[in-house]
């Protein structure tokens, strides 16, 4: 019962670190009752005193985030459903994510397979643009896609790398990492707030064939 209250613990501060906040809750809650229970198995006094530190530190910092919590849900930010139809116009990303940036974003993950061809590297240069602007403090953008096939990869890359450039000159850290088996697309803030897109930042339609040939990414427009 010990290892599985000290898997679960873990668990809750990875997600807490991530600014997962209502994930991490239900695990720090899991986790502490866990405790409790080793706690009353336990005769030994050091090790009692021991796990009680510990369930009071978690207790704390578990009502922590439980108070911000139920304000995020009395000021009715906590869920927002958004629908794009097709043909819709007037959904910039200026439009969707504005209003949950401020001074206290500092650092933003974006989990999506497919930032890779030409249209959706450049979608996310947009992105990166966005939150260069502010009013947010970036810090650190953290991004997790996939290879592109064949010859497409090396573009991919250098694409990436371009980017990266760019915003190292803002002193912003372009964190990139390839995996073959992400599927989910998921944009968060360290202010707590979660994104689940459907399409990810490529939900704008493609561009026509005869355009990507004419179309550059040009990271240096962040300048």
């Amino acid at each position: 019962m010990e290892d599985s209250a000290a898997s679960v613990l873990k668990r809750a501060v990875e997600l807490d670190s991530a600014s997962r906040f209502q994930e991490s809750l239900v695990c720090y809650q899991e986790g502490i009752d866990l405790l409790l229970s080793v706690l009353k198995a336990t005769k030994d006094e050091k090790k009692r005193a021991y796990y009680r530190n510990k369930i009071t530190s978690y207790m704390n910092r578990a009502e922590e985030i439980k108070e911000y919590v139920v304000k995020e849900k009395e000021d009715g930010k906590c869920h927002k459903q958004i629908k794009i139809g097709e043909d819709s116009k007037g959904f910039s990303y200026e439009k969707l994510f504005q209003e949950y940036l401020n001074e206290t974003v500092t650092e933003v993950w974006v989990e999506d397979p497919y930032i890779r061809q030409a249209h959706q590297l450049y979608n996310f240069l947009r992105f990166c643009e966005m939150l260069v602007k502010g009013p947010c403090r970036m810090k650190t953008i953290h991004l997790l896609t996939s290879h592109e096939e064949g010859h497409g990869k090396s573009q991919q890359m250098g694409a990436l790398e371009e980017i990266q450039q760019s915003l190292k000159n803002f002193g912003i850290t372009l964190d990139i990492a390839y995996s073959s088996s992400i599927h989910d697309r998921e944009i968060r803030f360290n202010n707590g707030w979660m994104f689940k897109i459907g399409r990810g930042l490529d939900y704008f339609k493609k561009p026509q064939r005869k355009h990507l040939s004419t179309m550059a990414l040009k990271p240096e427009s962040l300048n």
